[in-house]
């Protein structure tokens, strides 16, 4: 079983230099500063989350969701530190846990999505098909398993990669963050072979070129399970949902604000599922002015709420799970209200197929397969 101790080691691929007497900062805080400082982070402002850019503010970047998956995944940090239970479990003192795990969970939603390529999902795509082609003539001199990095490309590798090498060009550990802030940014702690019947082994979460990185984290965090599997950091498990919950009702908003559908459409679509119409209802009942921008403000907030109960109740609840890494299910979806199951269901529907997306990708089915 994994423990705390080693999953919150504050030391750092290199040594750092950083003037520990005059900076009352934890490492878990001076990585946020250096994060929030890297270039990396600026460029996501001109990055696509899923609409195209436009000239309405309304409409998401790929920076604007992740300051909102930072919004949440900072709230579950927080929650987590007064749960009881969790205190309890993780033999952790309760001043320790909130100066470090909220700090360590605002520092990986923030840059969750930093490696992704312009258009997203649709990005990867273009990149991959390239390298297919490209390779089908010559192996350039690349074994098997370095050609797969280029075909199999992932924004989450090339996340890892821009934080540990190219963020600072004269530093080979790029911005040299903590080892558990790096650990725990890691949704996917492979460099070999695709196995999608575990969520660890799902996808190729990290490039050959950093494959001696990531063992030396897993050794350090004590991330290593049965058959010299890694398992996932457990506060990687609370950034997925952070981000999941932020897409899907996102999402659905920007949908909303581009006019493609109206409440009314939202509330026929959800009205078999009675936990998100009684949410509709709530949000009816809570609005002062009676005007659908302001009931769509309720279902956002109201879904939010729900679906951050629902995640921090299953970590809880699935701790030992977690802990040993056999839990592989994503927090939010694990659900007998199918929530996150049926907003996907209402993005797949009324958002994907338009015209105004598809026109960037290469298929709707490579799209919707990859966000699922």
């Amino acid at each position: 079983m994994m423990n705390w101790n080693d999953l919150l080691n504050s030391d750092r691929l290199r040594p750092s230099t950083r003037a520990k007497i005059v900076d009352p900062r934890n490492e878990f805080e001076s990585d946020f500063g250096r994060i929030i400082f890297s270039p990396a982070i600026r460029r996501m402002h001109d990055k696509t989350q899923v609409f195209p850019l436009t000239t309405d503010d309304n409409i998401h970047s790929r920076l604007t969701h992740s300051l909102e998956v930072m919004a949440i995944g900072y709230s579950l940090g927080l929650r987590l530190s007064e749960n009881e239970e969790f205190i309890q479990k993780s033999g952790l003192d309760k001043n320790q846990v909130l100066r470090q795990i909220p700090i360590i969970l605002e520092n990986i939603c923030l840059i969750h999505d930093i490696g992704n390529p312009p258009f997203g999902h649709f990005g990867e795509e273009v990149i991959k098909n390239y390298f297919k082609k490209l390779f089908s003539n010559c192996n350039y001199g690349l074994s098997k398993q370095e050609r797969d990095d280029f075909e199999l490309f992932d924004g989450n590798a090339q996340g890892f990669r821009v934080l540990t090498k190219l963020q600072v060009l004269d530093d080979a550990y790029g911005l040299n963050l903590s080892i558990s802030t790096l650990a725990a940014f890691l949704k996917y702690p492979n460099s070999d072979t695709i196995d999608k019947s575990r969520l660890c082994t799902k996808k190729r979460g990290v490039y050959q070129t950093e494959k001696n990185y990531l063992m030396t984290i897993a050794t350090k965090c004590g991330m290593f399970i049965e058959n010299g599997l890694i398992a996932r950091h457990p506060l990687s498990f609370l950034m997925e949902a952070a981000d999941s919950i932020c897409y899907l009702v996102m999402d659905i908003e920007d949908g909303f604000n581009k006019n493609w559908y109206d409440y009314n459409d939202i509330e026929i679509f959800f009205s078999n599922n009675e936990t998100l119409k009684s949410i509709l209802e709530k949000g009816k009942t809570e609005v002062k002015m009676n005007n659908e921008i302001s009931k769509m403000v309720k279902f956002r907030i109201n879904t939010i709420s729900y679906l951050v109960s629902l995640t921090l109740k299953n970590f809880v609840k699935n701790y030992d799970l977690i802990m040993n890494g056999k839990y592989n299910e994503e927090l939010i979806n694990d659900d007998e209200n199918n929530i996150a199951k049926d907003l996907f269901s209402f993005c797949k529907k009324n958002i994907f197929p338009k015209k105004e997306i598809l026109k960037y990708s290469p298929s709707l089915d490579n799209f919707t397969s990859k966000i699922s």
